[in-house]
C-alpha cells in the first residue's frame, strides 16, 4: 500500500448525431509517495471548494494552477505532508523536483492542445 499519484490529459468529446460523450484520458505523469506534492494539491483542492478526505478525487488543474505549483516547486516550498501511507518527506528529493517540472510542462502543452488537466490519488 502506498501513495500512488497520477496526472493526466482530458479530453471530452460530444458527437451531435449520436448524441454521446467520449471522454479520452492520458495519464502523463506518475509519482509514487510523493507527499509534499499531495500536500500542495490537497490544498489547492480545498481551495477549490473540496471537503472531506483527499483520495480518489479528480482535480482539475487550470494554467494559473500549474502557475503556483511551479513557483512552488522551484521555490521548494512545497509542504510538508504526512499520512500513514505516503512514505518519508519527498520536499528535499531531486528526482522529484525534476518529475514536477516535467509535469508542468507537459501539463501546459496538453492545454494549448485543448486537454483538460487533472490530478488524481489513491492510498
Amino acid at each position: 500500500m502506498g501513495l500512488d499519484q497520477y496526472g493526466s490529459k482530458v479530453r471530452t468529446e460530444y458527437d451531435s448525431d449520436t448524441r454521446s460523450t467520449t471522454i479520452t484520458k492520458t495519464e502523463i505523469a506518475y509519482w509514487r509517495k510523493h507527499n509534499a506534492l499531495q500536500g500542495w494539491m490537497e490544498q489547492r483542492w480545498r481551495d477549490k471548494g473540496g471537503t472531506g478526505v483527499f483520495n480518489c478525487e479528480n482535480l482539475v488543474l487550470t494554467s494559473e494552477d500549474l502557475d503556483g505549483l511551479e513557483l512552488a516547486v522551484r521555490a521548494q516550498e512545497l509542504p510538508e505532508t504526512t499520512g500513514c501511507f505516503f512514505g518519508p518527506d519527498s520536499r528535499e528529493d531531486e528526482d522529484e523536483r525534476h518529475a514536477d517540472l516535467k509535469f508542468i510542462e507537459d501539463a501546459r502543452e496538453a492545454l494549448d492542445e485543448g486537454y483538460e488537466i487533472e490530478y488524481s490519488s489513491w492510498w
